[in-house]
């Protein structure tokens, strides 16, 4: 499966968007959200749940009754359905767009001293969010490959993964989808509340980066941050170092100074 084969699928992406600040500064340390315990296998079997033809149905029509907008699911003579789902976007690390075309400030030397291309990288707003209209047959890898494709991202597509997110007993649940889980099967089995099921784009943490999976032009990039990064660090330490002096000499000087 390639980025461009993703487009054959019965898909697309809406242009509603959620927005609010950017993030500022890369890290690269991996962050990993805290893996609680199941009430039960519910949460990982919900998956694998088959239904009949007339379950299917009988779902879907009651899931079209819950929503409040045109994003019906739609049943198929063959068996399949269509429909939306939501996916959020939690990424820490930037993402990577192809070159500017004629853009000297995006070339770079190699140790060769050869001129390259590198890609512009930017965060996308915390909690933005994309509509997908997908198929029941299509596939987790399919959506993150579409998704990609539809921001023109040329990071490698295994860099991310799709997570489910659930709220039970006022606990929450994240378990990453596998490669093969079918998403619109999911959301039909969940109903539409996103409380029950929420779909999250992130980074496929595995324990450490991998560092080999970035181009070098990726790596330039990062290097180029984290120096702003340790910048900006250093100078809160100064900062504060300096106040503490300060302050220290302001009150010895209340010390000697007779009263």
């Amino acid at each position: 499966m390639t980025r461009g084969s993703a487009a054959t699928s019965d898909m697309f992406i809406s242009q509603e968007d959620t927005s609010s600040g950017l993030e500022v500064y890369f890290t690269a340390h991996t962050s990993f959200f805290q893996k609680v315990r199941r009430s039960s296998d519910e949460l990982i079997d919900s998956g694998k749940q088959e239904l009949t033809p007339s379950e299917i149905q009988h779902k879907i029509k009651e899931y079209n009754a819950q929503i409040n907008s045109n994003l019906y699911m739609v049943a198929n003579k063959d068996g399949s359905y269509t429909g939306f789902i939501k996916v959020h976007f939690q990424l820490v690390r930037p993402i990577s767009l192809p070159p500017a075309e004629n853009s000297c400030s995006t070339q770079e030397e190699d140790q060769q001293g050869r001129r390259m291309k590198r890609p512009t990288s930017f965060y996308l707003p915390k909690d933005a969010a994309k509509h997908l209209h997908i198929s029941s047959q299509t596939r987790v890898r399919e959506v993150i490959e579409a998704l990609l494709n539809k921001f023109t991202v040329v990071d490698n597509p295994a860099k991310f993964a799709l997570f489910e997110r659930s709220e039970r007993h006022s606990q929450v649940y994240m378990r990453k989808l596998p490669d093969d889980e079918r998403p619109l099967h999911l959301r039909l089995c969940a109903g539409p509340s996103e409380k029950v099921l929420t779909l999250i784009l992130k980074e496929n943490e595995t324990g450490e980066v991998n560092w080999d999976a970035f181009s070098l032009p990726e790596l330039c990039n990062f290097l180029r941050i984290l120096k702003r990064e340790e910048g900006e660090h250093v100078r809160q330490i100064e900062r504060r170092y300096a106040r503490t002096r300060e302050t220290t000499k302001q009150a010895m000087a209340r010390i000697t100074t007779p009263g």
